[in-house]
Order: structure tokens, then sequence, then C-alpha cells
């Protein structure tokens, strides 16, 4: 069976879902790799490099499974070989039309936002594979803009002091933010919702904050704050951000908007020259100000929307991506044939349509139709 790795065609993506290692796997298990004429150029893999590990390299390509990083267009949608499967961060419930034209031609979804967080699907966790880059570089974001240093540096000019530096939410991307923000010499508080996350925080090098404000649920994540919840915790950090040189903001959701974290009466407590970082710009931002993309100054304080922080580093962030992919197709496929086990929870949980019918209940709650269970029984 044929696997098509496609050029990606949002703009400013550098990322691509195989590498020439990752493709040089799968054709030695078995699978024909064909790959889109300059899919990997902006990650610096050239086509010759994917030749040379025996894929194809073709102009408009079809096949059995076909790996992006980002949704189709519709007009990909309609150059996709009916029945065959996909795989990308699909965010379902943001791509409902890309997700009705697919189902229209009896395409198997599969999208990486959906994938059951359990310790055996760490290894193929493209969500938190791709925040580690993103907190990276959320961090170096802080460090090019701030016009301060970050380290003490004692000097025959004088000492400078080190900036201070305020994490919110300590998932992957904020770990990563903070260890980075420590290496590079400030002084890091870090806050967040679930109480488990200040023993992570402070491995990682940082000053945990405590409000009093926590919403733990199970499994270790945090549930939606309450009206008086959220109006209470904002009230807490306001003398933290205030106390902040910079900001960094990384409340990310899978596929829903990014909650507020920063209020516009927040960022106008901070002193002039001070940074917000907000990673979630591209899911409306944690902060009420926040542009994706674009710096905003507000009273002296700069908000900088990092839009798809992930494709600043495309050659690493393709090479985590890749291997993630390479971890859960095994669960498909091997040898060259797609033989999916329906009994599995990653397998399942990842699916969001199949045959025409769509699997996963929110999204087929969106697009107002009635969802099928995939049954375990299909695999025996």
């Amino acid at each position: 069976m044929k696997i098509s790795l496609y050029r990606e065609s949002r703009a400013g993506e550098t990322r691509v879902a195989l590498t020439p290692d990752a493709v040089k796997t799968l054709v030695a298990d078995g699978w024909t790799v064909e790959v889109q004429r300059g899919a990997g150029a902006l990650a610096h893999f050239s086509d010759d490099a994917y030749s040379q590990v025996g894929a194809v390299i073709v102009d408009a390509p079809a096949g059995d499974v076909n790996l992006r990083v980002n949704p189709p267009t519709l007009s990909e949608v309609a150059a996709l070989p009916e029945g065959a499967t996909h795989l990308s961060f699909l965010s379902p419930l943001l791509s409902l039309d890309v997700v009705r034209a697919m189902n229209e031609r009896r395409i198997t979804i599969l999208s990486f936002d959906l994938l059951p967080r359990i310790s055996r699907a760490q290894y193929m966790d493209a969500l938190s594979s791709q925040a580690t880059v993103s907190g990276y570089r959320a961090a170096l974001a802080g460090a090019s803009h701030f016009d301060r240093f970050f380290p003490l540096l004692t000097t025959a000019a004088g000492t400078i002091r080190p900036a201070k530096v305020l994490v919110m939410g300590v998932g992957v991307a904020g770990l990563q933010a903070i260890a980075t923000a420590k290496r590079l010499g400030s002084k890091v508080r870090a806050y967040d919702v679930r109480s488990a996350a200040k023993e992570e925080a402070e491995s990682a090098g940082a000053v945990f904050v405590k409000l009093g404000v926590t919403a733990d649920a199970a499994g270790g994540y945090a549930r939606e704050l309450t009206d008086e919840e959220r109006a209470q915790q904002q009230a807490a950090l306001l003398s933290e951000v205030a106390n902040a040189d910079i900001v960094i903001t990384t409340a990310a959701v899978p596929g829903r908007k990014a909650p507020i974290l920063l209020t516009s009466a927040m960022v106008e407590a901070m002193s002039e020259g001070s940074l917000v970082i907000d990673m979630a710009a591209d899911g409306g931002g944690n902060c009420e100000l926040t542009v994706a993309g674009e710096v905003v100054d507000h009273h002296g304080v700069r908000i900088v929307g990092l839009a798809n922080p992930p494709a600043q580093m495309g050659a690493s962030a393709s090479f985590m991506y890749a291997n993630n992919v390479l971890k859960l197709l095994a669960l498909f496929g091997a040898k060259g044939t797609l033989a999916p086990d329906w009994s599995d929870e990653v397998v399942v949980g990842v699916t969001v349509a199949r045959d025409g019918q769509v699997n996963h209940a929110a999204t087929a709650e969106a697009l107002g139709v009635d969802r099928v269970e995939i049954s375990s029984k299909e695999s025996e």
C-alpha cells in the first residue's frame, strides 16, 4: 500500500510530516512512499534526500494513507482518493467543513488532537512533542524582544539584575519555557490551576505561585474554572503579573479557543518595557490584547502573539512529529498493509470518522449527525 507525504499549504509552515529517516523506516517495512515535490524543502530535507531512501517524488500524490501536519484545504480534500486514510493535526471542531468534505469521500479521518493521554501513547503524542518546541521558542522570543539582559551580570559598569519571568501554565510547553528561561539566567516563577503542577514547576527551576484557586480534574488535568473562580484567579494574579518583566502564557486547549488569563487591566499594571509572550495566539490568545503574528504595544507593554511557534524550528519539529507519526501508524498497520486494531483505545480515540460515518462524539454533535461508535468486535 502507498503512503503519501504532502507539502504543507499553510502560510509560514516549515514542518513536514515525515523526515527522510522516517521514510526509510516505512520503506523497509514494506510501504511504498511517495513525496510531493518540495515537501521537505523548508525543513531542509531535499527531494534528493527522500529519493535516496526509496521514496518516489511526485507532483500530485494520491496514496492509501495521506500524511500532513495541518488540515488540508477543501480543494486539497477534493484531490484525495475516496476511501483513503488521512492523518494530521486536524482539530476537527475547528475544521468542520474539511471533516464534512472528507467524510463524504468516505475517508478514514485520524487526528493527533484526539490522542488519548495515557502512558502507552506518550511516544506518539505529537501535541506534546510540538508543545516542547513551542515552549522553547516562547522563552527565546522573550529574550529576543526584551531590551534588557536575562541573567544577573556584575560588570565594571555596574550590576544588572536578572529578568523576572512569570510562566502561566505548567504543561509540556510551560515546563520547557521555564527550563529555557532558567538556563538563560532569569528568575522564574510559575502558575497553574493544577496543584500537581507545583512539583513539576519546581523541578524545572521555577518558584511555584500559590493563589488559592485550583481546578484539579481526573487524570491530573484541569477542569474549566467557574466565573467566580476565574475572577478570583485574575484578582490574585494581578500583583504577580505586575511584578514580572516578562509573562509567558502557554494555556492552549486542543481544538478549542484558548482561555483568557491576562486581562487588559492586568497588562496595564505591568511596567513600561515589560513583555507578554502569548504562545496560545493561534487559539485566540491567553491575553485579551493578543493578535496572532503581531506585536501589540499597549501603554508601553508589548504583547507578542506567537503564530505557529513550532514552524520556527522546522527541522527539529519535523523530526519529532515524524517519530510520532511512525509510532501511531504502527497501530494501524505494518509490512505495507493497513490492518487497524479496532479494540485498541488509541486507534479508536484518534479516529474522527470512517466509511462515511462520524465516530467522534463532539464532532458528530457539531455536524448535526448521529455518532456511530466503533465496535471492538471488528478486529476479531
